[in-house]
């Protein structure tokens, strides 16, 4: 099988896939540590023969695949195919049956493919830039890049219901990829979020929890219910599948960029999941020798949710109950948030804070000018690119 495995991002440790998986462990067994309203200790991480992968596959070869096809690239996801020979992997590496299906079905990949052609080129100013348009993915979220994974392995472990905590997007991300999948979900959010969300959470026949409370209150409830009744659990961060699934936003920016990756990346950022997804991808691309530097990241934070940025100045972290018109970023306890500063200090990045009057007006110019509409989380992005 795939030569995988998890290693611990604060101490270290290495774990083999197995006694994880098969176990429902997600964070570190020796260091891992789950507090209230607290970032999330022994974050588990997945690691690959990188020198293995150099030898067989090519960086051109590579560049030749589609976006939006996981299994396409399955020797840099933690999915049981099965080992192919070097003769095979030449043969096939660039073809559509590249993928040798284990547990899973193609009908399976099929049925949540994110669209290809999504890396769109505007100019600002006499700058060109770039949007990764995630809103034609199967429920318009870039959070379906993290579930199609974690349900995927849930249907390779053979569990049939999963949990998550959300705010709205990754809980309805989550519902509609179960739906499709034929799987059950059970999504806890704030009682307090949009009614659309509600709607749509619900639309994809989920069982909605609501919780008196914030996202870390829903975070820590689902925690506890998902374990007590062994479900297999989404929620961001805890899962490590969710920083490797939103990895894949890398592989699309690369191909679709035909190798030529950009100076500056611009991360809408609560819980510091997508921050770590996006430097994990780009780390691993430069282990692979395809590209010699790294982007420099910028995770942009509300005002009113701007953990990491308090961080960033004092290295200290305490608690802050987030609140913003960008519901999707807010998080007073980012779980993802030790990684996610990693990630900055790795690439000498930066955080930037955005009003909500900066992100309303993103918004509106976003819709004006390049005839996208995107919710507050997403226009931060751009607001801070203003």
């Amino acid at each position: 099988m795939k030569n995988y495995f998890y290693k611990c991002f604060d101490c270290g440790k290495t774990y083999d896939k197995d006694q994880i998986e098969k176990n429902l462990i997600y964070l570190c067994p020796t260091c891992g540590k789950i507090e209230k309203n607290q970032p999330l200790r022994g974050v588990l991480l997945v690691e690959y023969d990188y020198e293995s992968i150099r030898r067989k596959f090519k960086r051109e070869d590579f560049l030749k695949l589609q976006t939006g096809k996981f299994w396409l690239y399955d020797f840099l996801w933690p999915l049981n195919s099965e080992e192919r020979s070097d003769e095979e992997s030449h043969k096939n590496k660039v073809r559509d049956s590249s993928f040798a299906l284990s547990e899973l079905t193609r009908n399976d990949m099929n049925k949540i493919s994110l669209p290809h052609d999504c890396f769109l080129e505007f100019s600002f100013d006499g700058n060109k830039f770039f949007i990764l348009d995630d809103t034609r993915n199967p429920t318009l979220s870039f959070k379906d890049r993290a579930s199609s994974l974690v349900a995927l392995k849930a249907i390779e472990l053979g569990i049939d219901f999963i949990s998550a905590a959300s705010t709205g997007n990754a809980g309805s991300s989550l519902a509609g990829i179960c739906a499709r999948l034929g799987l059950r979900s059970s999504i806890f959010v704030p009682r307090h979020i949009p009614e659309a969300k509600r709607i749509q959470i619900q639309s994809f026949g989920a069982e909605l929890v609501l919780v008196d409370g914030d996202y870390d209150l829903a975070f820590d409830t689902c925690l506890d219910i998902s374990i007590s009744k062994k479900w297999y659990n989404r929620n961001t961060g805890y899962n490590p599948l969710t920083i490797e699934g939103k990895k894949s936003a890398v592989y699309d920016i690369f191909i679709s960029s035909k190798g030529n990756m950009p100076d500056l990346i611009f991360i809408p950022t609560g819980d510091g999941v997508i921050l770590s997804g996006i430097y994990k991808g780009l780390w691993e691309l430069k282990q692979l020798g395809w590209i010699e530097e790294i982007p420099k990241l910028i995770a942009v934070q509300s005002s009113g949710g701007n953990a990491l940025a308090r961080y960033m100045k004092s290295k200290k972290f305490e608690y802050q109950p987030a609140v913003s018109i960008a519901d999707s970023i807010c998080a007073g306890a980012p779980r993802a948030l030790y990684y996610g500063y990693e990630a900055l200090l790795q690439t000498n990045g930066e955080v930037i804070e955005v009003s909500d009057d900066e992100i309303l007006e993103a918004q509106k110019y976003s819709a004006e000018k390049f005839g996208i509409i995107i919710e507050p989380s997403s226009s931060s992005s751009l607001a801070a690119f203003r």
